[in-house]
């Protein structure tokens, strides 16, 4: 044990001397954290409008204002042409265009149906699918203001017949705020960078500068050496977990509902896999820079986009969603989430703490063989 915190202690002195370590470690959790708290967002605040009114009526300045009262549409151009429009949302000024025909309000005096063209840049299609329900909601409430002042200038009585009137309870997430569903898994990600990248940069800087040789000489044995390695990134895993949930709670107001320490718990598991994980790629990796893109593009980019961190499992292929089983990230987010935003407890989230305990026992056992058979 005395040996183990030698190792230990050395680990934290090395830690010190290196600056560019410390700043990784405490520091960029943080900036990481605040540039993608405010960046990851899927909200539609601001949808970049253009006008081509053929009808210049009084009607067709309702239509536009109703848009332009949401606060969703900003009409930035007036246009007189249909190539005016089909140009400016080619080049990317503008994301939405309304053509309204010479003979709308004609129509609508004369009970006739009036077509009006919404015409969107599908490039971004989620984006595009908001704004599309936006629309929709408008005209929908357009034409039934239409509907009930044209029973009313007739003297007619608006017609009373059943209806199913809706309401609406969310839950967890009442703004709607993807900022909220998404700075949860950024505090997983985070915790993946800090031990399993900086754990497989350690062991192979101290490999290129041939510690590593003279340590395999010490009467220290493998697994003393592994502890030695995982219990300071441990720690370090630990601190910038407590940074990363600091910000979410005191910086971007997102309360934490449940359990703190359950909290810690699960990140503590999830660093099985992830310290295995950074220990796995030291042995597979001669320098820091082949360790740094092993890390990127082998562990963290397939985590990022198999786990449901940005998009959901649920609309992947059949093949890719099996696949997403063997990924602890995914099981990491649905706890973390349930956690913070649902305020579960272990009762409902145990089958992913379990998934999550095995992978990371499984994972951290292999490398560890692994490691040890390179050290010997």
């Amino acid at each position: 044990m005395k040996l183990i915190l030698k190792f230990v202690i050395k680990e934290f002195l090395q830690f010190k001397r290196d600056k560019k370590m410390l700043m990784t470690t405490l520091v960029a959790p943080i900036i990481q954290l605040i540039f993608l708290g405010y960046a990851a967002t899927f909200d539609v605040k601001e949808i970049h409008t253009v006008i081509l009114d053929n009808d210049r009526t009084e009607t067709s300045r309702n239509l536009v204002n109703d848009f332009q009262s949401t606060g969703y549409f900003d009409i930035d151009y007036y246009v007189t042409s249909y190539n005016e429009l089909t140009e400016l949302i080619t080049n990317g000024h503008a994301m939405f265009g309304i053509v309204i025909p010479s003979d709308f309000e004609k129509n609508i005096g004369g009970k006739k149906t009036a077509k009006v063209q919404a015409i969107f840049d599908g490039s971004d299609g989620n984006k595009a699918a908001i704004a599309s329900g936006y629309v929709n909601g408008i005209f929908s409430k357009f034409s039934q203001n239409i509907l009930t002042e044209n029973f009313q200038l007739s003297g007619m009585k608006v017609p009373l017949s059943g209806s199913i009137q809706p309401e609406v309870r969310i839950w967890y997430n009442p703004d709607l705020t993807t900022r909220n569903y998404m700075l949860p898994s950024i505090a997983g990600l985070i915790i993946m960078l800090v031990t399993s990248m900086l754990t497989s940069l350690a062991i192979v800087k101290e490999r290129e500068i041939g510690t590593l040789e003279q340590l395999i000489v010490t009467p220290l044995k493998p697994y003393q050496m592994i502890l030695g390695k995982f219990i300071p990134f441990s720690i370090l895993g630990f601190i910038s977990e407590s940074l990363v949930l600091a910000m979410i709670r005191y910086w971007f107001q997102i309360p934490i509902k449940g359990s703190v320490v359950l909290l810690f718990v699960c990140a503590f598991i999830f660093m099985f896999s992830t310290l295995g994980l950074g220990l796995f790629i030291s042995t597979i990796s001669k320098t820091q820079a082949q360790a740094m893109i092993t890390s990127a593009f082998g562990i963290i980019m397939p985590m990022v986009f198999l786990s449901g961190f940005a998009f959901p499992i649920e609309n992947m292929p059949v093949v890719v969603q099996y696949v997403t089983y063997l990924i602890p990230l995914r099981y990491f987010n649905t706890i973390i989430r349930g956690i913070i935003l649902k305020g579960v407890g272990l009762e409902s989230l145990w089958p992913d703490v379990l998934m999550l305990f095995l992978f990371g026992i499984m994972i951290l056992t292999l490398s560890s063989l692994r490691f040890s058979k390179k050290l010997e």
